[in-house]
């Protein structure tokens, strides 16, 4: 088996030809990053979900100034958000000690900081006029409608899935290929519905799953941080592998000293799940804010994302102050096994470690 043998297709449709994807992470991306990885021969990623239509294409702009090679950029679909200002005010009210303590108050008033894809026709007309490479979907699936208009734009759509109804439903709805999100993953769960039971499928489980029920490729997600899981993701039948906090520490990425540090260093060793600092699953590293979720007296949090403008004004607070352990530190559960290289390095060093993994595993037999 080479590092090509089994996604062939994948790897022609996507424009790449290395089986390497570098995962879209909202606030974590930028065009350098994504620029630096497709310029490597892998798939660079936008995570676009955080902004509106006009920074969005901005981005993507300056994306293609940096490289004329395919890129991906992400969506979140989520349900737009229910407002509830009795959970909301309870919400403030017991996170108003934490902002006490770093001189700050809470927010009077909470609100839903950016709009899912599903309900942004800005963001859908400018992705068909700017027509990506490829887009990706997370949270859920946009409209039949816009699915069908970004296929006939030539646009290739990856959707991510966390188990089979959500793999079934994306393959329905037309998508060229299925990121399989482990739960060892960082971020965000991409769970279609976050008041639905999540079986946490941990990533080989989920590949092997995946391939052995769909035609479309799959690519494995959560986890793989080297080129030995890359290589374990390509004999488990996926066409390529999706690493997002692999690439976290990279020197083209958008994050803060503190999260930085936090990452190469002893809290690495240790991630969480939480729901508190956006109002959605997300395995982050343990720090403040998790451990602050997790208190028995900790109220529900309002629904995502409202409840990150809580999230987002605390960590500003603490950060002022010094403090930047209520940040959103989203890290998958290998994340000690971070390296600070440059984007193109990594990828260089992922394809040599991928290609050593295979031979060994050749040699075995």
């Amino acid at each position: 088996m080479s590092i090509q043998a089994n996604g062939g297709a994948l790897l022609r449709a996507l424009g790449i030809h290395k089986p390497i994807i570098q995962a879209p992470m909202a606030g974590v991306s930028t065009p350098a990053l994504a620029a630096a990885v497709s310029n490597a021969g892998a798939l660079g990623s936008l995570g676009l979900g955080a902004m509106n239509a006009q920074t969005a294409r901005k981005t993507i702009r300056e994306t293609r100034e940096l490289t004329g090679k395919p890129f991906n950029v992400n969506l979140f679909c989520h349900r737009p958000a229910t407002p509830d200002a009795a959970v909301e005010r309870a919400w403030l009210d017991w996170l108003e000690p934490a902002f006490r303590q770093y001189g700050a108050t809470p927010p009077q008033k909470l609100a839903e900081i950016y709009t899912s894809f599903v309900a942004d026709d800005a963001m859908q007309a400018m992705l068909l006029e700017e027509r990506p490479a490829v887009v990706s979907f997370h949270f859920g699936l946009p409209p039949d409608a816009v699915i069908g208009a970004l296929k006939r734009a030539g646009v290739v759509l990856l959707a991510c899935a966390t188990n089979l109804d959500e793999a079934q439903a994306a393959v329905e709805a037309g998508v060229d290929a299925l990121v399989a999100q482990g739960a060892e993953a960082g971020g965000h769960r991409g769970t279609f519905d976050a008041t639905a039971r999540d079986d946490r499928l941990g990533t080989f489980a989920l590949t092997r799953l995946l391939v052995e029920n769909f035609e479309v490729p799959v690519i494995a997600a959560g986890g793989v941080m080297d080129g030995a899981g890359i290589a374990a993701a390509l004999a488990l039948g996926a066409q390529a592998a999706q690493l997002g906090t692999a690439f976290v520490a990279c020197p083209e990425t958008a994050i803060d000293d503190g999260y930085r540090r936090a990452l190469l260093g002893d809290a690495a060793r240790s991630t969480a799940f939480t729901a508190a600092i956006s109002g959605r699953v997300a395995r982050s590293l343990a720090n403040r804010f998790t451990a602050l979720g997790e208190r028995a007296d900790a109220p529900r949090p309002p629904a995502y994302p409202i409840a990150y403008d809580a999230g987002k004004a605390l960590n500003a607070a603490a950060k002022a102050r010094g403090e930047f352990g209520y940040g959103a530190q989203w890290a998958g559960q290998a994340a000690a096994l971070a390296r600070a290289l440059p984007a193109a390095e990594l990828v260089a060093q992922l394809e040599r470690e991928a290609r050593a993994s295979i031979a060994a595993l050749q040699s075995a037999w």
